[in-house]
């Protein structure tokens, strides 16, 4: 009995003695700068199983072993990371409260409501966001502006952008008060190559999708303006990734006179290209340098240079295309194979300089000279030899997905030899100056434009045997069989020369009034004026905005604004289908009147906040220039005039759905249509206006109503979020998520008023798995080692197109012998990875 007594004893031992081992209680509550507790702080012990997190009071509670020398290491993602060093008594409760700092690490809040109360709705974005931000087209900038509300894109591969029913031509964009062009002659994502805007050198971003005040341009629907950075130290970042390169340095001199800021980038989207659905040789090929340097000559007088240079080029051989396209109650596939080569060059450059002089706190003077130059080219001469054939769709056949039937064979040769040469020279004069309460703002603008373009091209379609289109005559029967003449489509034939001056100028104040019930009310009222060269005819538009906080909640604004927005052509709109140009005589300006009702409200949600935005707007449309879409060239009937109208609700939800790092969802249901002239003949056909200037007979004319505009997209939806994983901060999760109803489209050639039918809708998903492998507490033993130069460092993992979605760009129209035409699906890209290094000095 004794001896099992103490094999028993020998085995409960250890267990006893588990159950007695010495342990002490570290304890205490962590804030931030500003004395706020900080919920979900990691507390840790390195390199052991010792941990806890922080509650929504930023206390915590980490029991650990007692007599033992721990490292207890505090961490939130977008703040500095702090350590204690702790040694604990047997059953000692020890108090340790924390204040965490904000670090560069973090991703600072996309978008900020301003302290001032401002008359308009203005969205602030950080440029920050972009750096980790899952991008496959020209990245940057424009793919967090395509997530705003009011804001669609249905093509990853460019950085166009519609709002609220405008085309791209219709969205201003400055980079420190200067007016950014872009390439003429791009007709597809895969050729646009890189944006203007460089987000590793911007400090302030601000977008605005309609009702915006005087002091910004003449265009229709949005305004997006940039601002560089002024640099206060040595800097620097280099990004590298599987489509190309980005690297960019600042800093100041010793005595702070001069500051600079470099960025060169270069991109190739060959491994994208690669993948679509026509199979050849893409050699695409994208770089581009910029520069800022400022030189204070005074605390009061400074000058700045901001040059820009970019060659983008882009060469395609086609070799074959297989596209299924229809429906289960009929399938068809398209095989193409081609000969021939396209080659394109966009070639521009941008040189400004601005002298700023602010003699005292309340005036600010500035005078900008600036020259924009593009040279282009876009030439090809590409022969596709088509085959239609009929699917089997039954599911019971041997055959099912085989072509059963033959529905067409053709061939087609499409030939341009374009080239387009702009200057565009500026000088510019703006002041502000702030008074009693009020801010006055003026400004006047010289503009002469310089075009030369050039344009020859053609398409040739034979189907059958026989060209398209054809004379009945000269085939059924012909006299002269030998004689029968050869029928081009879509030919363009023209030399045009330009050189227009224009002038615009505005004036504008704002007050801000309190009343006795301390309601907070701004008023913002200006005008414009503009006079175009062209047509030698000048316009004015009055603004004017209202914002109002109510005293009886500091946590709403209401705003309306709206007025008047004339838009001046810059070339495209007056040139027509066929390279001449529209009479300056018949030439106009385009007019929106707008008026814009919004409300934001702040609000507190798990004890943190979020902004709920909201808009209602209306848009009355005169004198604007019908148009069509393919891809994302924009084709103008210039010689036709319509009204029209553009109405809509955005919202948009903005806050720390994950604390510390803000994200946003937007939702935009809009609708926008147009009423066109047209003429009808005896025989009851109807006429365009350009068969009537051609010299057609007519009986009577008509307007059609409420024809959808080609940028009809009536709901779109977007998300970009961002998140962490719980217990390891540096691993971050970037999200983008677009979804948009289908735009309209028609046939090849057809008239405005027949283009209504209905792409499928764009659906997209982009999602970013990123690791911070070097952040600003990495700690390097040997003091000699290179990386410790380096403040952040990151490697992401990027998945496009998650979802595998088969968007559509555009339609290729195909036609057989019986003038039946086919529209075949051109494919946007499909899911891929990219792997990107980013490293900031």
């Amino acid at each position: 009995m004794k001896f099992k007594l103490l094999v028993i004893i020998m085995i409960l031992l250890p267990f006893f003695a588990f159950g007695q081992k010495n342990e002490g209680i570290l304890y205490g509550r962590i804030t931030d700068g500003d004395g706020k507790a900080l919920e979900y702080v990691n507390v840790a012990v390195i390199d052991s199983p010792y941990g806890v997190v922080s509650d929504s009071r930023g206390e915590y509670s980490l029991t650990l072993p007692a007599d033992v020398t721990l490292e207890v290491v505090y961490s939130f993602v977008g703040y500095e990371q702090k350590s204690v060093s702790v040694r604990l008594r047997n059953k000692e409760r020890r108090k340790q409260d924390m204040r965490l700092s904000v670090t560069s690490t973090m991703l600072e809040e996309a978008t900020v409501s301003d302290q001032a109360v401002k008359s308009e709705t203005v969205t602030r974005l950080n440029a920050r966001e972009t750096v980790l931000l899952p991008s496959s087209g020209s990245g940057g900038i424009e793919d967090l502006v395509k997530t705003l509300p009011g804001v669609s894109s249905t093509n990853e591969l460019s950085s166009q952008y519609n709002v609220r029913g405008g085309n791209f031509d219709e969205n201003l964009i400055y980079v420190n008060g200067i007016e950014i062009y872009k390439p003429f002659l791009v007709g597809s994502g895969q050729q646009e190559g890189l944006s203007f805007i460089n987000s590793r050198l911007i400090s302030n971003i601000e977008f605005s999708a309609g009702g915006y005040a005087a002091e910004y341009g003449d265009k229709m629907s949005s305004v997006l303006d940039i601002t560089y950075k002024k640099p206060t130290k040595t800097a620097g970042s280099v990004t590298l990734s599987m489509l190309g390169a980005d690297v960019h340095a600042e800093g100041r001199t010793a005595r702070n006179k001069i500051s600079y800021l470099i960025g060169a980038r270069y991109k190739n989207t060959k491994y994208i290209l690669g993948k679509m659905e026509t199979k050849g040789v893409y050699q695409p090929n994208f770089i581009d340098v910029q520069g800022l340097m400022t030189y204070n000559i005074t605390p009061k007088f400074e000058i700045s240079a901001l040059g820009y240079y970019s060659r983008n080029s882009y060469t395609m051989v086609p070799e074959t295309r297989e596209t299924d396209f229809g429906n289960l109650q009929a399938s068809y596939r398209l095989k193409v194979y081609f000969d021939g080569k396209e080659a394109s060059h966009y070639n521009t450059g941008l040189g400004a300089v601005t002298f700023n002089y602010s003699p005292n706190e309340d005036l600010n003077l500035k005078l900008i000279g600036s020259m924009y130059s593009a040279s282009e080219s876009e030439t090809f001469d590409i022969q596709g030899q088509y085959w239609i054939g009929l699917l089997e769709t039954t599911n019971s056949t041997e055959q099912e997905g085989d072509v059963v039937t033959n529905q067409g064979v053709g061939t087609y040769i499409e030939h341009a030899r374009n080239y387009f040469y702009s200057r565009v020279a500026s000088i510019d004069h703006k002041g502000a100056y702030n008074h009693n309460g009020s801010t006055l703002k003026w400004g006047v603008r010289y503009q002469h434009q310089a075009i030369d373009d050039i344009i020859r091209e053609w398409e040739m379609v034979d189907s059958t045997g026989f060209t398209l289109p054809h004379s009945t005559d000269s085939i059924l029967n012909p006299s002269n069989p030998m004689q029968t003449p050869l029928e081009l489509k879509n030919v363009a034939n023209g030399h045009n020369i330009l050189h227009i001056n224009n002038v615009d100028a505005f004036i504008q104040d704002s007050w801000q009034i309190e009343n006795e019930k301390d309601d907070i009310f701004v008023i913002t009222a200006g005008l414009r004026a503009n006079y175009w060269g062209y047509n030698k005819k000048a316009d004015v538009s009055p603004r004017v905005g209202f914002a109002m906080k109510p005293h009886w909640n500091r946590n709403m604004v209401f705003r309306l604004s709206g007025g008047v927005y004339v838009q001046q052509p810059f070339y495209r709109e007056i040139r027509m289908f066929d390279g001449s140009l529209v009479d300056p005589d018949n030439a106009s300006s385009q007019k929106s009147y707008q008026v814009v009702l919004g409300h934001e409200f702040n609000f507190m949600a798990w004890d943190r906040p979020f902004v709920l935005t909201s808009e209602i707007y209306y848009k009355y449309l005169k004198d604007i220039v019908p148009y069509e879409v393919d891809n994302i060239r924009i084709r103008y009937f210039a010689d036709q005039k319509a009204t029209g109208y553009a109405t809509g609700i955005d919202l948009k939800i903005n806050g720390e759905f994950v604390k510390g790092i803000d994200s946003w969802a937007s939702l935009s249901v809009m609708k926008t249509a147009e009423n066109i002239k047209y003429y009808v003949a005896a025989d009851g056909s109807v006429l365009s206006q350009t068969d009537v200037n051609n010299g057609a007979d007519f009986d009577h004319d008509t307007i059609i109503n409420g024809i959808p505009r080609p940028s009809d997209q009536r709901v779109n939806f977007a998300i970009f979020f961002q998140d962490y994983i719980p217990f390891i901060p540096s691993f971050r999760v970037n999200l983008k998520l677009i979804f948009g109803t289908g735009l309209p489209f028609g046939a090849s050639n057809s008239e405005r008023y027949q283009q209504t039918m209905r792409m499928s809708p764009y659906r997209r998903v982009d999602i970013g798995f990123s690791k911070q492998l070097i952040g600003e507490n990495t700690k390097f033993r040997n003091p000699k080692n290179p990386l410790r130069y380096i403040d952040n460092c990151w490697l992401s993992l990027e998945v496009f197109n998650l979802l595998g979605v088969n968007n559509v760009s555009s339609y290729m129209w195909v036609t057989d012998v019986y003038n039946i035409q086919y529209a075949v699906p051109n494919y946007l890209t499909g899911r891929q990875l990219n792997l990107k290094l980013i490293v900031e000095f």
